[in-house]
């Protein structure tokens, strides 16, 4: 049998958040070059300030800028950073409890090593040249006593919002039923899986039939053509669009399956496609062709008079 395949994944977007009055307070700050805190009603200083006081439950009102050195009161050394972490080789992430601060903050300190962080070790923050109000606009190091002041703000006016990338790395596993769903591909043939008990044809294919229960054993090819069931119109952009929208992804029933398949259609203004469409694989070069479903480049129209209604209507 042959192996089965496996391809790198990531998903991505951007989560954007507004921050209110007490963590736009810090992150302004953080701009200007300045550590912010807020005094609590219990007369603690928390450094960053809770959108909500624990003790009065109520946002805090009392702000106050602290000098920015600290004491590190716990640690742990990350030797191995990932995508996304404040450095791309070894450092540290500490808990430093800020001067004039009562609550610790978490944040990156830049070491070389870990024979150099200890609790009870003195740092100060190394503000970035650039700074947008986040908390990457700064990681501490070691202090010896001559910290270099923050360069001049970026901004005039209070952060309001933020911008955070998010992903997600991993690895995805086809299956053998899969894998040969992806190598049929390569070869310009759309392959599916027939239940032997209700004689359901899945694209692409599963290794049991989620209706009966038992293994898709009969390989069937399937024709490139088939029959839109239910669409969306894109209109809202996102990180890592390929097409400008607006533009259509639908669910395809292909002749002689038993469910949809997902993909673009092009070729066709947006307002006229519509449920019973048409439509005919669209294939890229045959020498950009590989082990993946963007052979097919989009599904477009055929010509054909729509299908009716009672030929999909269980597959909406």
């Amino acid at each position: 049998m042959s192996r089965t395949l496996s391809a790198p994944v990531t998903v991505a977007f951007d989560y954007t958040r507004s921050v209110g009055p007490v963590l736009g307070r810090f992150l302004t700050g953080l701009r200007d070059g300045r550590l912010v805190g807020a005094r609590l009603a219990d007369g603690r200083v928390a450094c960053p300030p809770p959108e909500f006081d624990p003790v009065s439950h109520q946002a805090p009102t009392e702000f106050v800028d602290l000098a920015g050195t600290g004491t590190v009161t716990s640690w742990t050394w990350v030797s191995e950073p990932v995508a996304g972490q404040p450095f791309d080789r070894p450092f540290a992430f500490a808990l430093i409890t800020l001067d004039g601060a009562d609550t610790p903050l978490l944040h990156a300190v830049d070491v070389s090593s870990a024979d150099e962080i200890s609790t009870g070790m003195r740092v100060r923050p190394r503000w970035g040249a650039e700074r947008a109000g986040v908390i990457t606009d700064l990681v501490f190091e070691p202090d010896s006593g001559t910290a270099a002041p923050a360069s001049a703000p970026t901004g005039t006016d209070d952060v309001t919002g933020i911008i955070t990338p998010i992903s997600l790395d991993y690895t995805y596993a086809a299956s053998p039923e899969e894998s040969a769903f992806y190598r049929g591909l390569a070869e310009g043939r759309i392959l599916g899986q027939r239940c032997p008990k209700c004689q359901k044809v899945y694209v692409p294919p599963r290794p049991a039939c989620p209706t009966d229960g038992v293994p898709t054993s009969e390989e069937v090819e399937l024709s490139d053509t088939g029959t839109v069931t239910t669409f969306c119109i894109v209109n809202v952009p996102f990180l890592g669009q390929r097409i400008a929208p607006p533009y259509v992804s639908a669910y395809i029933l292909l002749d002689g399956a038993d469910i949809a398949l997902q993909h673009l259609i092009l070729d066709i203004p947006v307002e006229e496609i519509r449920m019973g469409l048409r439509v005919k694989a669209v294939w890229k070069p045959r020498e950009e062709w590989g082990t993946t479903i963007e052979n097919i480049s989009h599904f477009a129209p055929t010509g054909e008079p729509d299908a009716d209604y009672d030929t999909y209507k269980h597959h909406l």
